[in-house]
């Protein structure tokens, strides 16, 4: 029952993304059908960097509807139950997570937060405690056997001892404006810190495949300039609203 980092890898993302979301806006401004320049787009007639300084130019007016036609599908290992329980909140999203009913929790692994990981006492308290639970786990589902309830039955009872600290798989899919505010609120000092971790792998990401939509995604506050969360939350990276405000 090892502990595990956190692992994202991108499985695929909608093809030719940057030519899709410019077509997609060229068509809210254009009297023709896009249809027809999308030949043209796939040929590389319409160099990459024009269409990039288009999109760039009409979501800097606030038109950011179309980049929802591209998407991104992650999967991601070594986070825990109590990531899972705060990502899936993203409703404008699909997930397909390793069921805990099917997969035997017997050897479980865990994620070991970092403060805890830094701190003697309390990293052998936790992982003593890990041990307890697994022991529990596999007692509670022999138990269950031996009366019958087999497999998945058994699974799914014993299952309700395993801790939020459990090891998690998960495959997820989120489009371009679905993703920003993912990130907007998930790159934050504020967030958590292990969902934190794991948004700003997929952001780098991201930037690789469509840097012109993710070059400057992040926390809100550095698109904003300041920071809104209010004085009593803020990092400090950024000037609270109030300050800029009174200057």
């Amino acid at each position: 029952m090892p502990s595990k980092e956190c692992r994202v890898e991108l499985l695929s993302h909608t093809p030719d993304p940057l030519s899709l979301i410019y077509a997609a806006f060229r068509q809210c401004y254009h009297a023709g059908f896009v249809a027809d320049m999308w030949p043209r787009l796939l040929a590389g007639e319409i160099e990459q960097q024009k269409q990039a300084g288009f999109v760039a130019q009409v979501l800097e007016s606030g038109h950011a509807s179309p980049v929802e036609h591209v998407s991104f599908t992650f999967a991601v290992e070594g986070v825990s139950r109590a990531l899972t329980h705060q990502l899936v909140r993203h409703r404008l999203a699909s997930y397909s997570q390793q069921s805990q009913r099917y997969v035997d929790g017997s050897n479980f692994d865990y994620i070991l937060p970092p403060a805890i990981a830094r701190n003697p006492a309390a990293r052998e308290r936790f992982e003593s405690f890990m041990e307890e639970i697994g022991s529990a786990y596999r007692d509670l589902k022999a138990i269950l056997e031996e009366s019958g309830r087999k497999g998945t039955k058994a699974n799914e009872d014993a299952r309700f001892v395993l801790p939020q600290a459990a090891e998690s798989k998960i495959v997820l899919t989120m489009n371009c404006r679905t993703l920003l505010h993912f990130f907007e609120e998930r790159c934050c000092m504020r967030a958590q810190w292990e969902i934190r971790r794991m948004a700003n792998m997929m952001l780098e990401c991201c930037r690789e495949v469509l840097p012109v939509i993710f070059a400057t995604a992040g926390p809100k506050c550095e698109r904003l300039g300041y920071c809104p969360e209010g004085e009593k939350f803020s990092c400090g990276r950024y000037p609270l609203r109030s300050s800029m405000n009174e200057g």
